[in-house]
């Protein structure tokens, strides 16, 4: 392929209960709900969009929540981790906080020369936040729950579980431009762009793993980064060119988005960065109020009767109280 990402995009997961997600990664993690909307495909359900101040590309993590959502299976062919980027003396504060949440975390393991932290959120998913040791310069969103100097910066990296190696690696590489890294055991660590956070894919080779199951507690599909909908287009064009299955050009409002699988099973979209989170309200408004596409505006009454009502903390606005 000539066209390369330049990093993840947003990671995509399915939740259970919406208060309860919206109360964890708002007031836990300290993230800012940049999107209040819905699943596009099935509008009785919300689609929630956490980040930073302004939602940008890399720093996202969004969710489709089903209240009733069968627990999902963790296992191959899907992304098994979804890591945070933190500040390098933040992991110490980041376990204690965990603890008084109630939330059980593992010890601090190195790898690859950082410091990682695992848990899971209230329906299961495995989370991770690590410290890189060069730093990560982007801005935390600050609203007072987690103080700045230990917020989250964005997405540090995912993990894809594969019983095979050999054909995701060559997607990662051929497919989206990615760079093989290192590897340790069985973690093959690949880059996007310049590497760093928020531009890292781990391939965890566990050929006895058994095969996973999209439901809560698992993610749905990991998106990475196109600048603009003419590389978008030109990028599909190489993809169908090369053989492989993709849907056609979908828009997300947001962004434009096109997904196929790489060949251990994990789903992948390709997103553009534009036009962002600010279009359909101001970016001191972003979250607090239910944003629909012009295809489902003349719905909204019916849409609105049918999503469980959601709480929302006067933090998640600059201006708060």
């Amino acid at each position: 392929m000539s066209i390369k990402t330049s990093g993840l995009h947003h990671v995509t997961a399915i939740g259970g209960d919406p208060q309860r997600n919206a109360d964890f990664y708002l007031k836990t993690l300290g993230l800012r709900l940049v999107k209040t909307t819905v699943n596009f495909d099935d509008p009785g359900t919300y689609h929630l969009y956490y980040g930073d101040q302004s939602g940008k590309p890399g720093t996202l993590m969004t969710f489709f929540p089903w209240k009733d959502a069968p627990t999902g299976v963790q296992g191959t062919g899907q992304a098994t981790t979804t890591s945070f980027s933190v500040p390098e003396a933040s992991i110490g504060w980041w376990k204690r906080h965990l603890a008084a949440a109630d939330i059980t975390s593992s010890e601090v393991k190195n790898r690859d020369g950082e410091d990682v932290l695992t848990f899971r959120d209230p329906d299961g998913l495995t989370l991770g936040l690590v410290a890189h040791p060069q730093g990560d310069p982007r801005d935390p969103w600050d609203n007072g729950h987690v103080p700045a100097e230990h917020a989250i910066r964005g997405l540090h990296s995912v993990t894809l579980s594969v019983s095979k190696e050999d054909a995701t690696a060559e997607m990662l590489t051929d497919g989206l431009g990615l760079t093989f890294a290192n590897q340790e055991a069985n973690r093959l660590r690949f880059t996007a762009g310049e590497g760093g956070p928020g531009a890292l894919v781990d391939v965890l080779v566990t050929p006895d793993a058994p095969r996973g199951l999209v439901a809560a507690g698992t993610v749905h599909h990991v998106a990475w980064r196109a600048p603009d909908e003419a590389t978008q287009a030109a990028w599909r064009e190489e993809l169908v060119d090369s053989g492989v299955n993709v849907t056609s050009i979908l828009d997300r409002q947001y962004f434009r988005s096109i997904y196929f699988r790489e060949p251990g099973g994990t789903l992948l979209e390709v997103a553009t960065d534009e036009p962002g989170f600010a279009i359909d309200e101001p970016l001191l408004e972003l979250g607090r109020a239910l944003k629909l596409p012009p295809w489902l505006e003349p719905n909204r009454e019916q849409i609105q009767r049918a999503l469980p009502k959601l709480d929302l903390p006067s933090e998640n606005d600059l201006e708060r109280a």
